[in-house]
């Protein structure tokens, strides 16, 4: 009997074909083993739970930033002058501070400087950044030690010292740029006034920006080089790419994200920059220096034109949202590619 069962047993999964073994489903759990959940997306929580979370954040947010913007909003619609603060007048002009600035060429050359200036301070940072942060990946452990803590000391330097040390640097008297040039063997250059223009006065503004923002983009360069798999580095380098073709075609496209959001986070924090055009020559001479936060400041509380220095303002967060939109156009754009 033993011998007839096994036999029927051997010649049933003789008879059986072979795709049927892969379709007997699986055995049953114990009570004591854990199923587990199937995947997919996880559903978000529901109910009142998510808003409540991010309550904190948007009162704040509502408290910092959008009651100034909106009370600027109608400030930019009112004539408040030193007239209007000593009587606390209020008088509704409408638009016609912003028509008065549209149709003002000082306003417009104080805009192209601030574009001509955000620009190339933009184009210095993010190159001399990259270079760097390329520099500390091929450095060795010492050498990328050192240099990265120079750079975050010249990162954490206050901006009234910095401009301090460069006004010093560049001091008509006992600067040391003009010593330097003198001992190179270049004429004209006793007591040499670095400052006599607007535009001399901003290319050394744009040495001190560029000089403090570099790190922030060498650093972070350096920390996505790192996430860029080692093995991309060998297949180009047995493609016979060069250091500038392994850049374009290997370490560009890995960190492109990296790129469009430090080059829009520069474009924001230089085109705003107010510290080291102040501080450095006032934004003189003759408000030749000026940019479009350095104008709102003059038009406020220099000119005592409040009205009119809070519609240069609402231009200039206008400015920053058109900014904002192409670079959001960017993004959604890389998101249906991939």
């Amino acid at each position: 009997m033993t011998v007839d069962s096994q036999g029927a047993v051997d010649s049933a999964s003789a008879d059986t074909p072979r795709g049927a073994a892969s379709q007997t489903p699986p055995p049953a759990s114990g009570p004591g083993e854990a199923v587990p959940p199937p995947r997919g997306r996880r559903r978000m929580p529901s109910g009142i739970l998510p808003y409540l979370l991010i309550a904190p954040a948007v009162a704040s947010m509502a408290v910092l930033l959008l009651y100034p913007l909106v009370k600027n909003l109608i400030l930019s619609l009112q004539q408040l002058n030193r007239r209007e603060m000593i009587t606390r007048e209020t008088v509704w002009i409408g638009v016609d501070n912003y028509t008065k600035l549209l149709s003002d060429p000082d306003f417009w050359n104080v805009v192209l400087r601030s574009l001509f200036f955000t620009a190339a301070n933009v184009a210095l940072i993010m190159g001399l950044g990259t270079l760097i942060g390329l520099l500390l990946n091929r450095l060795g452990k010492a050498m990328r030690l050192t240099l990265s803590l120079a750079l975050m000391f010249a990162w954490a330097m206050p901006i009234v010292a910095s401009v301090t040390i460069f006004r010093w640097l560049f001091d008509e008297q006992f600067g040391v740029i003009n010593w330097l040039m003198r001992t190179l063997g270049f004429a004209g250059y006793e007591q040499h006034n670095w400052f006599e223009t607007g535009f001399s006065t901003l290319v050394i503004v744009t040495l001190l920006v560029v000089w403090g923002s570099v790190p922030f983009v060498a650093l972070n360069m350096y920390a996505g080089l790192t996430t860029v798999g080692s093995e991309l580095y060998e297949a180009a380098k047995m493609d016979g790419a060069g250091g500038w073709r392994t850049f374009w075609s290997v370490v560009f496209p890995n960190l492109k994200p990296f790129f469009l959001i430090t080059t829009f986070l520069e474009i924001i924090w230089v085109f705003k920059a107010f510290a080291q055009v102040y501080a450095m020559n006032l934004g003189g001479p003759d408000r030749g220096s000026e940019t479009l936060p350095v104008y709102a400041y003059i038009e406020g509380l220099g000119q005592q034109h409040y009205g009119l220095a809070a519609a240069i303002s609402i231009l200039t967060i206008v400015m920053l949202l058109a900014a904002m939109s192409f670079y959001f156009r960017l993004i959604l754009k890389q998101e249906e590619e991939q």
